[in-house]
């Protein structure tokens, strides 16, 4: 009996050690298996590879975008911390001679120091020519590919360099997205600084709560002189198109951030890679 039960005390002893073994061979084998897909799904998408911040989110997609610049083209150079990735890889592939004959035109005096620190010829803004494309950021992008823009205070610029461009090429990260202009963004407007008072009351009265824009020496000026008015609209601005056409319609009113119906290309970064879209107008 004692063999008997000493015998059967061994057997469940190399079973439990047999079984141990098994879970322990399954154990490695998910493991590895998980070391390959994370390595396969980083070789598809690198951008996976490392946890990604918005900074890198706006790099992918600056250089998405700079694919579409070919030598001797004339290029609209953005304003704002995604264009600056933009024109900081235009120079790269300059010095590199992948890109040859590249002239600029600047949509802000920040990027025009920019693009002169990096050495990308220039064209003045006024100049009555075509260009081949602009490279751009924005603030809020709606499932169109309507924009709001003039976060960096730049849209009269950078509107008057934009509607010069056979290709709009937009770049933002997934973060920019929204489901209708005016829900994450407040619509910046841009007056003349003797108006504020009287275009800030225009602008309640479309039910917009309105802040002037204020810098780090006080108000806010634009490159051109002039104030910026930011229109918070609480559920967002139902019909962008309208609020456009009164904008436009007053003389005080230099600028707004509403671009409608420009977007060629929108191209976003996001933590699954990069998109491209093509937008239909």
């Amino acid at each position: 009996m004692r063999r008997l039960r000493a015998s059967a005390g061994n057997s469940s002893s190399r079973l439990s050690k047999e079984v141990e073994h098994v879970v322990d061979d399954a154990r490695g084998c998910l493991k590895n298996c998980a070391v390959v897909c994370a390595r396969l799904s980083c070789a598809v998408n690198p951008q996976l590879e490392r946890p990604v911040n918005t900074d890198a989110l706006k790099r992918f997609a600056a250089l998405e975008a700079v694919k579409h610049v070919k030598s001797g083209m004339r290029v609209g150079l953005g304003t704002g911390s995604t264009s600056k990735h933009a024109l900081q890889a235009i120079a790269e592939m300059l010095e590199k001679g992948e890109l040859t004959d590249i002239t600029g035109m600047a949509t802000s005096t920040a990027t025009e120091r920019q693009a002169r620190a990096l050495h990308i010829p220039l064209l003045p803004i006024d100049t009555d020519t075509r260009l081949a494309l602009a490279i751009d950021g924005a603030d809020e992008v709606d499932p169109a590919g309507n924009l709001i823009k003039g976060g960096g205070g730049a849209m009269l610029r950078e509107r008057k360099v934009e509607e010069k461009a056979d290709l709009f090429i937009v770049i933002v990260d997934e973060s920019k997205l929204s489901t209708k202009l005016g829900l994450k963004f407040a619509l910046p407007v841009e007056v003349l600084s003797a108006s504020v008072d009287t275009e800030k009351i225009f602008l309640e009265s479309l039910a917009a709560h309105v802040t002037r824009r204020v810098g780090n020496d006080g108000p806010f000026i634009t490159d051109d002189g002039n104030a910026i008015l930011d229109a918070r609209f609480p559920h967002g601005i139902d019909d962008p198109q309208s609020i456009a056409a009164a904008l436009e319609a007053r003389s005080n009113v230099k600028a707004h951030g509403l671009f409608l119906r420009m977007t060629n290309i929108l191209i976003v970064a996001g933590s699954k890679g990069v998109e491209v879209r093509e937008v239909r107008k």
